[in-house]
């Protein structure tokens, strides 16, 4: 059979599978199997067939006391080689820490991963405070990185976006896709500030953000858009420089 018509079943199995990765994302850290089934639609069987070959993988795992299946450790190590290989990350360091030795501030990156923001890397600065652990996600419209990358990014990241509980409008889309920076609040930090600009491709598209966070006294909101704010966008400029020779 050519290699463009796959055996049939496979394409469902591989989606099956997801489905289920996605679900156990979401939720107590391990669940059961019955659960899983209801909230996929799966049956029973499909469920413990997929999912004992997810545990194989290393990609799920079972806990032994209750029987109930968890994400697996497996999935750690694949997220950080398929973020370490990013182009853009592996000539992107020697800058980020060079900004937070201008700055003092806490530096970091984020990339925008389906419709969640994700923090890559960060560079901590004066203020010491734990901002935004690295590998952390959150939905893309709640951080000031994640709102510039949903409004440059495709339409179907728009539409999942709107779709969804408490979604920001299309107006709200639209006007992050035109914005050159956006300041929003630190979940959970009182008074601390997260100010973020995009990193452009040639052809428009956000690659990643660079945010550097903050709060006072030091890092006050007129500090962070005033001193931070032209440096973040000057090391922008570079990066987005350096797309012309390939990442």
């Amino acid at each position: 059979m050519p290699a463009t018509h796959p055996p049939k079943g496979t394409l469902g199995t591989v989606r099956n599978a997801s489905l289920l990765l996605d679900l156990l994302s979401k939720g107590p850290a391990f669940q059961q199997l019955s659960d899983l089934a209801d909230r996929s639609g799966l049956s029973m069987p499909t469920v413990h067939r997929l999912l004992r070959s997810l545990v194989a993988a290393g990609l799920v795992e079972q806990d032994p006391a209750s029987s109930r299946y968890g994400l697996g450790s497996e999935l750690v190590r694949l997220a950080e080689s398929y973020v370490q290989r990013q182009p853009l990350l592996q000539q992107l360091m020697p800058y980020v820490v060079d900004l937070r030795n201008r700055t003092r501030a806490t530096v970091l990156v984020a990339m925008l991963i389906d419709d969640h923001v994700v923090y890559v890397e960060r560079i901590d600065g004066a203020d010491r405070a734990l901002l935004r652990r690295i590998g952390r996600s959150f939905p893309a419209t709640s951080t000031a990185a994640g709102q510039l990358l949903a409004g440059r990014a495709g339409p179907g990241t728009w539409k999942r976006l709107t779709d969804a509980p408490d979604s920001p409008s299309l107006a709200d889309l639209e006007t992050w896709s035109r914005a050159d920076h956006r300041i929003a609040p630190v979940d959970g930090l009182r008074d601390h500030l997260e100010v973020a600009v995009p990193v452009l491709r040639p052809d428009g598209t956000a690659a990643a953000a660079l945010a550097a966070t903050g709060g006072p006294p030091s890092f006050a909101a007129q500090t962070l858009l005033e001193v931070v704010l032209p440096e973040l966008e000057q090391t922008a400029v570079l990066l987005e420089r350096m797309a012309t020779n390939g990442w």
